[in-house]
């Protein structure tokens, strides 16, 4: 139970913190974890950067993504909690006292029965000594047959009493057989439980996994999301701040990330614009495909939608890295590594 949690919540601080909060009869305040920790830090440095920007909105994507994986945990943590943590908790602290205290009164039960039965039997075997001096016969009239005779009086008499412990101890044993009969029943009926104990536990268990299943599946999810949205991006920007020159990465299709293939972990290999340039040179309009969801900043902008088609043309002295794009009535500035030209 105990490395359960631990798996759960693998700061020792936190978890002093909730047990403390716990004995107080308190709710623990609210704690960011670590995927949101740094979902929320990736936000700030992506809004940082420019959502504009490649790098900026991939940061920003990143962190929404940690941020799910965050809540994610969350959820993990609470269901975990709920329905394997607190049966465990519940059968250690309650049905398990309750057996263990009930077994060491049985064991002390047997005790008693042991010595009631030890004292039987010296009485049982003095009544028995007694009777054999009783059946002897003293012949002789001298001093030293007369002395025996006193010996073997005080003998008898230390006998007798022995002798009258037989009924004493007799029922003694008894009650201390009685009282151990019915601890031992007790002590039964609670052992019984165990095997519906177990069973329960088993439950809990399956519980356990299925949310580890829920969970695993989930970030699996998140992060397949996370790389094909990835996988669109434009990769023609410096690869650091020291490089003057501009590699293209090289073009595939926006489709190329499926179930079975997974992208390349070096880099970002993402489809670039084609003739997007060569539109910035000439008049008139052309149809473009969205490559993925961007958000206005302002309301010179306009907001699109992945892979919706929109029309986009050129004006003059506008920033190089935009197009002016248009979808019905609405009309905004669009940034071109957002764009894919149709044919």
């Amino acid at each position: 139970m105990k490395q359960t949690e631990v798996l759960l919540q693998p700061n020792p601080n936190a978890r002093i913190e909730e047990f403390v909060y716990e004995k107080l009869d308190r709710k623990a305040p609210s704690r960011v974890n670590n995927p949101e920790l740094l979902g929320q830090y990736m936000i700030d440095a992506g809004t940082e950067f420019g959502p504009g920007t490649a790098y900026g909105n991939a940061l920003i994507k990143c962190g929404e993504t940690q941020k799910r994986i965050g809540t994610a945990d969350r959820e993990l943590i609470q269901t975990s909690a709920l329905n394997f943590l607190t049966p465990l908790r519940n059968f250690i602290e309650g049905d398990y006292k309750t057996i263990a205290k009930e077994r060491k009164l049985l064991q002390n039960k047997r005790l008693d029965l042991d010595a009631a039965k030890t004292r039987l039997k010296k009485a049982k075997a003095a009544e028995t000594r007694n009777s054999q001096l009783n059946s002897a016969r003293l012949e002789g009239d001298n001093i030293m047959v007369n002395f025996s005779y006193m010996l073997n009086f005080l003998h008898v008499k230390w006998l007798k009493i022995w002798a009258e412990e037989v009924t004493k101890s007799e029922q003694e044993l008894r009650i201390t057989q009685s009282e151990f009969d019915r601890q031992a029943e007790i002590t039964r009926l609670l052992l019984e439980g165990i095997s519906s104990t177990h069973a329960h536990h088993l439950r809990c268990l399956n519980d356990f996994v299925e949310a580890q299943m829920t969970y695993y599946a989930q970030c699996y999810q998140y992060m397949l999301d996370l790389q094909k949205q990835l996988g669109s991006f434009p990769s023609n920007y410096l690869c650091n701040n020291n490089q003057t020159a501009v590699t293209p990465a090289p073009s595939v299709l926006p489709n190329a990330i499926g179930s079975s293939s997974m992208a390349p972990t070096s880099g970002l290999v993402i489809t670039s614009p084609s003739n997007l340039n060569d539109l910035k040179e000439c008049s008139g309009s052309r149809k473009a495909r969205v490559l993925y969801d961007y958000d206005a900043a302002n309301s010179t902008e306009l907001s699109l939608l992945a892979d919706e088609v929109i029309t986009v043309f050129s004006v003059v002295g506008m920033d190089s890295d935009w197009l002016m794009g248009e979808r019905g009535n609405q009309k905004g500035k669009v940034p071109i590594t957002y764009l894919e030209l149709l044919n």
